[in-house]
């Protein structure tokens, strides 16, 4: 009787640990997988919430959605938590689930190589690790954007990105010129502003603000209810969950429930902004909800105060001590802070990542960035993204997302294991399939109704995931072999 394969314990790899890299390390975990190491560049974990520390952070989705679904939080302090409370949150569940013990801390990636049967790792220490698999959970918001405006290196006072906050920047009395506008600006303005001398807020283009009370606090019967009944809390994330499914709705087709909140956009502005000027100042050009919805209540009454000020004129220069606009006025400014995002479609780079035959993911991605089913790239035999490219939704948790694609890795973590195959690679044709239907759904969907926003990569494709979560869920529940190149025991590539 011939024997069969042996059993493999598979060496993993993950990088990052945010969202993407604790959810990972935990389903593979659950799944009896516990050969990998977290790599995570940064001195804590959490991802977005370890690099943002700006004054006002805030989550704009609510708390009992924004949590794992493994790991339901009962004692959030608001409904709307803040960052320092979520970034706590993910040290908690890291160690709550013994994810510690496989992460390293302050350890960057800075290349990855696959030899043809494994890759070779490189930290910025010059560590290199050997693995079988290699996850990228390395996240989008993470490489911050900073703007190339003539004069920035030369402005005598303090330039801080809102990703690089340090809590030793004093900011009372000063005249503050704020740049860029999104959730970011709108949350920085609102906090700076009471303290300032003077605030100015630089806004290219303004954003649509809807209006919700985000410092309100979790009522104290909510957190003793959850905390005695813990299942009553994985029940409430699972309601969220299908609630949510009606935002889903809202952006991904037309439909009288996008017209409604589109109208709530507009009422926001119209209710809290008594001056025409202002008002039409603060109106957007496109309808809400092309870009990602901004949440607030407390950012139109901050722009409306005395020592506040909008400027839409185009920044044309900046000297030592002022910023120039295009109507020809100089700002007299203190210091600038830039809520100017992130590089989004970066993803893993500017690692130096190569896949089969040497091939480097800038190569790879030389028409942007394309994962099938956000997970597999074609030349990258056993790599894997979770929270990868089209991940971003406009109304699918992430956590939830993350889960179910860590789960269908194990499929193929599974199959390594007990010698079924080798090496997994997914076809250039399963991916091109799946962006013809990407680019078709994309079609009616709220963001594709005439904006500028950090949705688009540079070659002007939507970088959001444009299905329902249940298509989601059909997608990822488990990879069909015939979507890939398989090599093992009597495969052929």
């Amino acid at each position: 009787m011939q024997a069969g394969p042996t059993a493999r314990d598979p060496r993993i790899v993950i990088i990052g640990a945010g969202v993407a890299g604790i959810t990972a390390g935990y389903v593979f975990k659950q799944a009896g997988f516990t050969n990998f190491t977290i790599l995570e560049k940064g001195s804590d974990v959490g991802g977005v919430w370890h690099w943002n520390r700006y004054p006002g952070l805030t989550c704009d989705v609510p708390s009992g959605l924004y949590q794992f679904g493994f790991a339901p939080k009962p004692d959030w302090s608001r409904m709307w938590a803040s960052g320092t409370e979520i970034q706590r949150y993910h040290r908690e569940v890291t160690e709550r689930f013994g994810l510690d013990r496989h992460l390293r801390l302050n350890s960057e990636v800075t290349a990855a190589r696959f030899d043809g049967r494994q890759w070779h790792v490189t930290i910025a220490d010059g560590t290199v690790l050997e693995a079988d698999f290699v996850i990228a959970a390395t996240g989008v918001l993470h490489h911050p954007s900073v703007p190339d405006i003539p004069g920035l290196d030369d402005f005598a006072g303090p330039v801080v990105h809102t990703a690089r906050w340090s809590d030793d920047i004093a900011t009372a009395g000063k005249r503050i010129a704020v740049l860029g506008t999104g959730s970011t600006g709108v949350q920085v303005v609102s906090a700076l502003q009471p303290d300032a001398d003077a605030l100015l807020h630089f806004v290219r283009s303004p954003q649509w603000v809807l209006w919700a009370p985000m410092g309100i606090p979790q009522p104290e019967f909510v957190t003793r209810l959850l905390a005695a009944v813990p299942g009553l809390g994985r029940g409430m994330y699972r309601a969220a969950l299908q609630a949510s499914g009606m935002f889903t709705d809202i952006v991904i087709r037309p439909s009288w429930r996008r017209s409604l909140v589109q109208a709530y956009a507009r009422a926001s502005l119209q209710v809290q902004i008594r001056d025409p000027g202002l008002r039409a100042r603060l109106t957007p050009d496109y309808q809400p909800l092309c870009k990602r919805q901004v949440l607030s209540g407390t950012y139109y009454r901050a722009i409306s105060a005395p020592n506040a000020d909008l400027i839409t004129d185009e920044i044309t220069e900046i000297t030592p001590t002022a910023i120039r606009t295009a109507d020809g006025r100089e700002h007299p400014v203190d210091m600038i802070v830039l809520a100017t995002g992130f590089q989004a479609h970066n993803y893993m780079r500017p690692m130096d990542l190569r896949g089969r035959d040497d091939i480097a993911i800038d190569d790879a991605w030389s028409k942007g960035p394309r994962a099938y089913r956000m997970t597999a790239i074609p030349g990258f035999p056993n790599l894997f993204t979770v929270l990868g490219p089209n991940s971003p939704t406009g109304s699918i948790p992430l956590q939830y997302s993350a889960e179910l694609t860590a789960r269908y890795i194990t499929h193929w973590l599974n199959s390594f294991r007990t010698g079924e195959v080798d090496t997994v690679e997914v076809t250039e044709a399963a991916t091109d399939r799946f962006y013809d239907e990407v680019t078709e759904a994309m079609g009616p969907t709220v963001w594709n109704t005439g904006c500028n926003s950090w949705y688009f990569t540079d070659e002007h494709t939507i970088d959001l995931w444009p299905f329902d979560r249940r298509r989601m869920t059909a997608m990822l529940t488990a990879p069909d072999p015939a979507d890939y190149h398989l090599t093992g025991p009597g495969r052929d590539r």
